[in-house]
């Protein structure tokens, strides 16, 4: 009993055909024996022995009376013995996996082993993100404090024909091998109803971890309640799928996020070089490699491993097949759950993979509303399910789910014109350049890439080309981007066009656009859009900026739809049709740029749900109409800067009483400012900057909101302006 106190040992107390009672007062038969013992040993000896005696007692042990044989009773003594000796050595869990005890330490609130009752928790996360691995250390570590503990390994992989001709079968099987694991029987348990379960656990403190489950039924046969289990049991299970774990009325369920980017570099070196650092030499090919896999644990591990030993040069040559083709035991690993899905979940994870990726979600709904019944509802399923994740409004895919989406479509047909979908560069370019590649096959095609050459019937062959993207690398340009032999008309059936750098000055290659969602064509030739009037009316995005030889945009006013309109750096335009006002669910309008444009029409004031609008470095613009008022009830941000013409802005600019940022600077002509900008109590920000032959700013009024104030170089002001008591920064330079 002292090594228990000093040293932190282990007793275990075995009261073999003696009351622990007698024990523990010295009292019976037991208490003759140990006045024996006493004989001749000093009253400080005695106590001693008789306190040590009595904590004994109190130890929960082994009563020989609990048992009718004895050599179970030894063989069981025997076990316990040996789990408490294997599992009081110190975990060296957290030396190899990284970042292994911060999820230990976050687990742990979600566990509360303070709490007597019964808690069922998941862990969730997609394939390969270390949900098991996680599960594992945490059974390691917990699992000489329950009575009974088992690992289920891979449930998903126990409900195999025939055993899952129907759902009975399925959970009796699975109960069996539950119990079976959980008593360590060599074979399994025979049972004969599905509540043996609960008869034999419920008195029972367990630890149960239930690994890969992909269908309720099994949590339904192994862990259907909480009242199956003795109190201070811990039930946890680790899923793809969020939906089981909350259709099981599982509230509390730990998400496994990805790595941090020095987390990924330390576990892939671990497998590589078998230390948390590269080798000298080796630091670029670490990095490419980590972001080839994108920080996923299983592809770290997968590609350290198959690195480890080679030398800098069999790296260098192994990278452009990494690059080209999924690892197989990725690839296995990744296609279980791309089977489990519909078919329609199927199609809607290959779109996504091929061209979607990192998309906004409500553009995403406008392309695919015709193809895919309720959009965003399957949207939600694959986030469920670890397909994708749904952030700030983005649908985002992981780099090996991405590839391994493109191996699927890859594998459609040897022939890349045949295939759904058009990604992989080379085979883009051979397939675009040949008059008779393309089929009705193929619905989508992804290019970003240096240079294209598109033959003259490339795409007469696409009777269902639904959506195009072709642009340059982030570091290209766009000289390369070429068609030949004449246009090329594109399918009816386009939602999508993205083609930078578009070579032609008119849009002939689309003779019926009426489907066509969105339409960005930065840097193009364009001078105008169509020769006559299309029919737009799904049209909400358009981006022609920097098309600086576009002249004319009147064929918009077909787009009753209209959403956004990004005319930026469009340095040949003179005007804007009165029709634009025919968009009158116009959000955003950027004309940053268009030192040609001489006025804003009247009809701009149709535009009400207006929110963002910029007219910066318009240097020919000197006035804005009155109907503006109209428009800008929700406009948030208002920018002139650099309309070096603008003389002033009418009184109607007071109706922007949702305006935060209002920005005049440079502005070297305006001379005054109307005083209705008082009802402006939103503004958080107003730029003066430059404003040479600004005298005043209107008295009597109170920006309440506005924090930032920018006067630098208003030369001509004479006194500070008394239109705030809440600014933060101002800037009064001369």
């Amino acid at each position: 009993m002292k090594c228990k106190e000093d040293l932190g040992q282990t007793v275990m107390s075995v009261f073999y055909e003696v009351d622990p009672t007698d024990v523990k007062k010295q009292t019976g038969d037991f208490g003759k024996v140990f006045k024996k013992t006493c004989k001749g040993k000093t009253n400080e000896v005695i106590e001693k022995w008789s306190q040590a005696l009595s904590e004994v007692a109190t130890l929960a042990g082994y009563h020989s009376m609990n048992w009718d044989n004895e050599a179970k009773m030894i063989e069981d003594v025997a076990i316990d013995v040996a789990k408490k000796l294997f599992n009081s050595t110190l975990s060296r869990d957290f030396d190899e996996f990284i970042g292994m005890e911060a999820h230990m330490k976050n687990i742990s609130l979600f566990l509360r082993a303070d709490l007597d009752k019964v808690r069922m928790i998941g862990i969730w996360g997609p394939a390969g993100i270390g949900k098991t691995t996680i599960a594992r250390c945490l059974f390691n570590q917990l699992s000489h404090t329950f009575q009974y503990s088992v690992f289920m390994m891979n449930v998903r992989a126990m409900c195999t024909p025939p055993v899952c001709s129907d759902n009975y079968n399925v959970k009796l099987h699975l109960q069996q091998k539950l119990l079976s694991q959980l008593t360590n029987q060599k074979e399994d348990l025979e049972i004969s109803h599905l509540g043996v379960a609960r008869e034999r656990l419920n008195d029972k403190k367990v630890l149960v971890v239930l690994d890969n489950v992909d269908r309720l039924v099994q949590l339904e046969a192994m862990a259907k309640e909480t009242g199956w289990f003795g109190h201070g049991s811990r039930i946890i299970v680790t899923t793809q799928d969020r939906k089981i774990l909350k259709a099981h009325g599982i509230t509390d369920i730990y998400k496994v996020d990805f790595p941090s980017n020095r987390e990924a570099i330390q576990m892939f070196c671990m497998y590589a070089f078998g230390q948390k650092s590269p080798e000298d030499g080796f630091e670029n090919l670490v990095s490419e490699v980590t972001r080839l896999v994108g920080k996923l644990p299983l592809g770290l591990r997968v590609m350290g491993s198959h690195f480890r030993g080679m030398s800098k040069q069999e790296w260098e040559n192994e990278l452009p097949e990494l690059w080209r083709c999924l690892d197989g035991e990725i690839e296995s690993i990744l296609m279980f759950g791309y089977n489990a899905l519909s078919h329609v979940n199927k199609d809607l994870f290959l779109h996504i993979a091929c061209i979607f990726n990192l998309e906004s979600i409500e553009r995403m709904v406008e392309y695919l509303s015709k193809i895919f019944p309720d959009v965003r509802q399957r949207l939600n399923v694959l986030a469920e399910k670890s397909f994708i994740s749904l952030k700030r409004g983005n649908v985002i895919m992981h780099d090996l789910l991405v590839q391994l989406g493109r191996d699927i479509v890859r594998k459609q047909s040897s022939e890349p014109g045949q295939r759904q979908f058009l990604v992989d560069k080379r085979e883009t370019c051979e397939v675009l350049s040949d008059d008779a590649a393309g089929s009705g096959s193929v619905i989508g095609i992804m290019f970003d890439g240096h240079e294209i050459n598109v033959s003259e019937r490339a795409f007469e062959g696409m009777s269902n080309l639904q959506f195009l993207r072709l642009g340059p690398e982030i570091d290209g340009g766009g000289d390369a981007f070429h068609l030949f032999g004449g246009q090329s008309y594109l399918s009816r059936k386009l939602r999508l066009l993205n083609w930078s750098y578009f070579p032609l000055t008119c849009l002939h290659c689309i003779p019926k656009p009426e489907l066509l969602v969105e339409l960005i064509m930065p840097d193009s030739k364009l001078e105008r859009l169509w020769e006559r009037t299309k029919p737009l009316s799904n049209l909400k995005w358009v981006d022609l900026a920097h098309s600086k030889n576009l002249k004319d945009v009147s064929s918009l006013s077909t787009a009753t739809s209209l959403q956004e309109l990004n005319l930026r750096g469009c340095s040949s335009l003179v005007e804007l049709p009165s029709s634009i006002g025919n968009a009158i669910h116009l959000k955003k309008l950027n004309l940053t740029g268009c030192s040609s444009l001489l006025e804003l029409p009247s009809s701009i004031g149709n535009a009400t749900d207006l929110q963002f609008l910029s007219l910066s470095n318009c240097s020919s613009l000197v006035e804005l109409p009155s109907s503006i008022g109209n428009a800008i009830g929700n406009l948030e941000h208002l920018y002139f800067s650099n309309c070096s013409s603008l003389v002033g802005v009418p009184s109607s600019i007071g109706n922007a009483t949702n305006l935060r940022n209002l920005d005049f600077s440079r502005c070297s002509s305006l001379v005054e400012l109307p005083a209705s900008i008082g009802n402006l109590h939103k503004l958080r920000s107003l730029i003066l900057r430059e404003c040479c032959k600004l005298e005043a700013l209107p008295v009597n009024i109170n920006f309440k909101s506005l924090m930032r104030l920018d006067l630098t170089d208003c030369s001509l002001m004479k006194s500070f302006p008394e239109i705030s008591t809440n600014i933060k920064y101002m800037h009064l330079a001369d």
